[in-house]
């Protein structure tokens, strides 16, 4: 392991704070619109966060999720678009028998 001749770049999780589970805090100052800023400060004070910077935290988490999965549909449609009707025929079919299997489970005895 090398010895970081640059400062902390979280998108190397080689870097000792990340592997000894040391979490890493980048230091922002910013403006925000009055809406955000009561939101954040209604996250603390609700106890859904124990500071605004957990609450902006969270809220920037929140988004990335409903931005990831915004491209997940994207790229799911793309691809179910593309299907040669020979393809889509077979993914129906084995979507069928999945089907069926799964009728045959009892699920409260897993």
């Amino acid at each position: 392991m090398q010895l970081a001749t640059e400062p902390f770049d979280d998108t190397h999780p080689e870097d000792v704070g990340q592997l000894i589970g040391v979490p890493q805090r980048k230091k922002l100052s910013t403006t925000i619109g009055a809406n955000s800023y009561a939101y954040v400060h209604n996250m603390v004070k609700a106890g859904k966060a124990e500071t605004v910077g957990e609450a902006v935290d969270k809220a920037v988490e929140m988004a990335r999720r409903l931005h990831g999965r915004g491209t997940l549909e994207r790229q799911t449609a793309a691809y179910f678009k593309g299907l040669t009707a020979k393809a889509a025929a077979e993914g129906g079919d084995l979507e069928d028998v999945l089907s069926a299997a799964s009728q045959e489970l009892d699920f409260d005895q897993l």
